[in-house]
């Protein structure tokens, strides 16, 4: 551009010489001074032109970075979207899964609820019909109570047994005797005998050496009635020894300790259902 303002002020010069115009020292300075002007204006133009350059090269670099940002910003998303799109595939799968399972959980709730329903009121039933068999009983110390869902006939010892003995005497077996017609009734009832002894030593009973041996030995005695004299199923017997170890109060007077001698038939009802139906 520099060379065109040369260019234009020396053709001017020449076009004033070849018209052989002479010219006047204030039309002389007035070159000079549209010269000046041009030249300044063209040094503004160089450095205007230098700085839209520069600002041209900036702004094509912040395309560049712009660009890749918004090539890995679209990358990302894609990503996060097919993320997203997989979880929530994953979720409605889970959801429903768990959906099932719940399901599941609720009818088997439902149905161990209901055998439960049934147990307790096999229970009750239970409880009336040996209450009504063993009323004439109950003056001798005969008892029959709900515990833990299970039916207990709480007999002494004086009902049973003479003193210090394990063989039952006939007011026992006709106690055993009515029992077990009840029990026989029922042969979805387990059946456990647990001999109970007050905390009394053990003195001149032969072999017995000690109130395990009693309340063991007094056990047997009441299962082996029931078994092979009334013909309930052995398969349903059990017998313990409990000894002195789970009163029903203190032994500190003739009353109580006479309470605690004791042989306790449980009855509870099978529920193999029930276990069955936990085990899966």
């Amino acid at each position: 551009m520099k060379k065109i303002f040369l260019f234009l002020f020396f053709g001017m010069i020449a076009s004033a010489f070849s018209s052989c115009v002479i010219l006047s020292p204030k039309k002389y300075k007035a070159l000079l001074s549209r010269q000046d002007s041009l030249n300044k204006g063209l040094s503004e133009s160089q450095m205007l032109n230098e700085n839209l350059e520069g600002l041209i090269a900036r702004l094509r670099k912040d395309t560049t970075g712009l660009s890749a940002a918004l090539g890995e910003l679209r990358n990302r998303y894609s990503e996060i979207d097919s993320n997203y799109t997989k979880l929530r595939s994953n979720s409605s799968t889970e959801i429903n899964k768990l959906s099932t399972d719940l399901k599941k959980r609720e009818q088997r709730l439902r149905e161990v609820e209901e055998i439960l329903r049934k147990r307790d009121e096999a229970t009750n039933q239970l409880k009336e019909k040996l209450q009504q068999a063993l009323l004439g009983f109950t003056k001798n110390g005969l008892t029959v109570e709900i515990r833990n869902g299970k039916v207990y006939v709480s007999l002494t010892d004086k009902l049973l047994f003479p003193s210090g003995s394990i063989i039952i005497d006939e007011k026992g077996k006709q106690a055993l005797g009515q029992l077990a017609d009840v029990l026989k009734q029922q042969p979805e009832i387990n059946i456990a005998v647990e001999g109970h002894t007050d905390s009394q030593k053990i003195t001149n009973l032969g072999q017995i050496k000690d109130n395990w041996d009693l309340s063991v030995l007094r056990s047997t005695s009441v299962v082996r009635y029931l078994t092979d004299v009334s013909k309930v199923e052995s398969v349903r017997m059990t017998a313990t020894g409990r000894g002195e170890f789970q009163p029903l109060g203190p032994n500190a007077t003739a009353d109580s300790r006479s309470k605690n001698r004791r042989i306790e038939i449980v009855l509870s009802p099978k529920l193999d259902e029930l276990y069955d139906l936990i085990k899966q």
